[in-house]
């Protein structure tokens, strides 16, 4: 099957529901969560520049490459502002969350770090999102040298962490979108052809499914799976291979991110023995993830099992990272990483062993954090499966 055969061969089909929209009041309740949590933090309000977080507090996407200042001010003391140049205020304006923002516009030609001072307390410490231009950040110190700035991740690592029912309906709308490209992608020939051509009938399977955006679509063949982050290459894939698929992106403006291992024939004992073992890992994790503990104990449960068996050495990367409105976000199972699991968190698990010049093995499930334990958004087998 080309790229092209398996963008089409099962258009929709198994694609979930369109979840509702979220509304003006949604975002109003994640603006005013992120001024509690700032005031909470001893800031004195949060500043956003175009990116996940401003996606997420307000619905508005901005250009994210324009070089004119586009900030979100939120404060305890005043509405929400929204400094934006005024040949983009039309747009602002039908964000969903609008009507909860004071849009502040400038034309080419002011400081609009002028116009945004008011907003801001002369002395205040805020949090401000990660991915602020520098420009703008040193643009604002210097029209309120009295101000300080603590990036959002380690201001309120919790932003984003925590999902309403909404956002993990999301979520496991974009887990079933992968999971259906899963069952698929066992379908298609592997011997023969290169890496890039499954990678392409990935791409085109998840987009079938009802994904918008296609972030990455990882192959790992034979050697090649021993890189955790190999991008699909000319390799030919071989009778005998063992494949990594990872792959995933945005489907109802959330991610999914799903790895499992095939192999093409049938696998030696050692390469069952291998799969099994990161498949214990991967169980393991899963099934202690519960609130309460540190996200590093599901990276030590993972690895536990690993290092137990003589392979810790393999196990190169974190056990998961953090999903939502962005396939990569805090939190991290790593080690060091003490925030503990609370109800909504949502996060990958994905021990992993490779064994360089020879194969890799990853599965991974996308897991949310329940009242009482974990669930996952990923449900397709984990058993090694045996492809043509």
């Amino acid at each position: 099957m080309t790229g092209s055969d398996a963008s089409t061969a099962h258009p929709g089909a198994g694609a979930p529901a369109h979840p509702a929209p979220f509304t003006a009041d949604d975002y109003r309740a994640r603006m005013d969560r992120a001024v509690r949590d700032a005031v909470g933090a001893g800031l004195a309000g949060v500043l956003v520049a175009p990116g996940p977080d401003m996606v997420w507090l307000t619905g508005y996407r901005p250009p994210a490459d324009t070089e004119r200042l586009t900030l979100l001010v939120l404060t305890p003391d005043a509405e929400p502002v929204l400094v934006v140049p005024k040949l983009e205020a039309p747009d602002a304006e039908k964000a969903v969350g609008a009507p909860a923002l004071t849009l502040r516009d400038w034309t080419d030609g002011v400081d609009p770090y002028g116009v945004t001072a008011p907003a801001l307390a002369p002395n205040g410490r805020y949090g401000i999102s990660d991915n602020t231009w520098a420009l703008h950040l040193i643009g604002l110190q210097d029209a309120l040298p009295g101000t300080s700035y603590a990036p959002l991740t380690n201001a309120l690592p919790m932003l984003r962490a925590v999902k309403d029912a909404r956002e993990v309906e999301r979520l496991a709308a974009a887990g079933a979108a992968a999971d259906a490209t899963y069952e698929e992608i066992k379908k298609v020939p592997f011997a023969g052809r290169r890496e890039t051509e499954v990678a392409a009938d990935l791409a085109g399977l998840l987009r079938g499914f009802g994904h918008s955006q296609v972030d990455f679509t990882v192959v790992g063949s034979g050697p090649n799976g021993a890189n955790p982050h190999h991008e699909a290459g000319t390799r030919v894939i071989e009778n005998g291979d063992m494949v990594v698929l990872d792959f995933g992106g945005l489907c109802e403006g959330y991610g999914s991110d799903t790895s499992r291992t095939v192999h093409v024939g049938e696998p030696t004992e050692e390469e069952r023995r291998v799969h099994e073992l990161v498949h214990a890992a991967q169980r393991a994790a899963c099934e202690a993830v519960r609130p309460g503990i540190a996200c590093q104990d599901v990276d030590r449960v993972a690895r536990a099992v690993i290092t137990d068996a003589g392979y810790g050495e393999h196990f190169i990367h974190r056990t998961g990272h953090g999903i939502g409105v962005t396939t990569h976000e805090p939190p991290y199972m790593v080690e060091g990483e003490e925030l503990p699991l609370v109800p909504g968190m949502c996060f990958s698990v994905e021990p992993g062993i490779y064994l360089p010049g020879r194969f890799g093995v990853r599965i991974e499930d996308i897991v949310t954090v329940t009242e009482t334990g974990g669930r996952r958004l990923n449900t397709t087998e984990r058993e090694l499966a045996v492809v043509g």
